[in-house]
C-alpha cells in the first residue's frame, strides 16, 4: 500500500508479479536399473491345517435378579418462606409545619468566561524521514527430481514345491455365555416423609362479626388444594377456636359458620372431604379472634 506524499522504490518481482523466486530448473533423467537376478527355487510346500470346527451353541440364559430392597421413607423440610404481604394503606397527612426563617443572602454568581483566543501560526514542515530497509521476496521452490530409470528385467519364478496332504482343523470354540439373566424388580418406593403433629399452614382472617371470606383470602384454598394434590399422603384440620378473652367468645354459632366458609371453600377447591378434618388442632397461645386456622398431618 503506497501513503500519500512518500517516495516510491521499485521492487524486483517474479515472472507472476510475486516477490518469490522462479522455479529452478528440472533435474536431469536417473540412469536405467540393472537386470534383476534369477529368483530362487521355490521352498517345498506345507501341509495345510483344515478349517477351524464349528463353534459351540451359547450357553443357557442366566436366572433373573432378586428384587431390590425398598427405598428409604422420604424426608420432611421445611417449605419455601411465603410471598410478602401487600402494602399497608398510607398514613394521614401531617400538619403543615411552621414557616421557616429566612435565608441569608448569598454573593451573586461569577460572570461568563471570555472568548478563546484566536489560533497561533502553523509551524514549519518535519524533516523527511530515512529510507526503509529493503524487502526481499523468499527464494523460489527446489527443481523437480529427475526421473526415475527403468526397472529391471524380472528373474525366473522357482519351480513349485510339492504339496503334502492337510491334517484335521482345530477344535471348534466354546459357546459363547448365556446371555445375564433380566434385572430384579426395582424396591418398592420409600414412604413420604411423615408429619407426626399438625404444622400451621394458612389463616383465614375475617371482619367483625361477618362470616364470609375476605378478597385477601381468596386465593389461599387453591393453595392449599393443589398441595394436598402433590402430597396425597397428608389430610388438612380447620382450627375455629378463638381467644377466650376476644370479644367473639360468646358467639359459638358465628365461630361455626366462618370454619364451614373455609370448609366449603376447600372442598369447592378440590380438596376431598373425607381428608377435612374439624377441631382444635392448634397452638392455645396462639389463637385470635375472627380467625379460622388450616393445618396439616400425615393421613392416619
Amino acid at each position: 500500500m503506497l501513503v500519500s506524499g512518500c517516495a516510491t522504490h521499485p521492487v524486483s518481482r517474479g515472472t507472476s508479479d510475486s516477490l518469490v523466486g522462479p522455479r529452478g530448473a528440472d533435474g536431469p533423467t536417473g540412469a536405467t536399473g540393472a537386470q534383476g537376478e534369477t529368483g530362487a527355487r521355490g521352498a517345498p510346500g506345507v501341509a495345510m491345517a483344515g478349517e477351524r470346527g464349528a463353534m459351540g451353541a451359547p450357553g443357557a440364559t442366566g436366572e433373573r435378579g432378586y428384587t431390590g430392597a425398598q427405598g428409604p421413607s422420604g424426608e420432611v423440610r421445611r417449605g419455601a418462606a411465603g410471598s410478602v404481604g401487600a402494602a399497608g394503606a398510607t398514613g394521614a397527612q401531617g400538619n403543615m409545619g411552621m414557616t421557616g426563617a429566612q435565608g441569608e443572602s448569598a454573593m451573586g454568581y461569577t460572570g461568563a468566561n471570555g472568548a478563546t483566543g484566536a489560533m497561533g501560526a502553523r509551524g514549519e514542515v518535519g524533516a523527511t524521514g530515512a529510507q526503509g530497509s529493503t524487502l526481499y521476496g523468499p527464494a523460489g521452490e527446489t527443481g523437480r527430481t529427475g526421473q526415475t530409470g527403468a526397472t529391471g528385467e524380472t528373474g525366473i519364478a522357482g519351480s513349485q514345491g510339492a504339496t503334502t496332504a492337510g491334517v484335521a482343523g482345530e477344535t471348534g470354540a466354546t459357546g459363547e455365555t448365556g446371555a445375564p439373566g433380566s434385572s430384579g424388580r426395582t424396591g418398592h418406593r420409600g414412604v413420604a416423609g411423615i408429619v407426626g403433629q399438625w404444622t400451621s399452614y394458612q389463616d383465614y382472617n375475617f371482619a367483625y362479626d361477618d362470616a364470609r371470606i375476605q378478597n385477601a383470602d381468596a386465593n389461599k384454598s387453591a393453595t392449599i388444594a393443589a398441595y394436598l394434590q402433590a402430597n396425597p399422603s397428608l389430610q388438612v384440620g380447620i382450627d375455629g377456636s378463638v381467644d377466650s378473652r376476644g370479644s367473639d367468645r360468646a358467639d359459638s354459632n358465628l365461630a361455626d359458620r366462618r370454619v364451614s366458609a373455609v370448609r366449603t371453600s376447600l372442598i369447592e377447591a378440590g380438596v376431598p372431604s373425607d381428608r377435612i378434618k374439624i377441631g382444635a388442632f392448634g397452638d392455645p397461645q396462639t389463637r385470635r379472634d375472627r380467625r379460622v386456622e388450616v393445618l396439616f398431618t400425615t393421613a392416619n
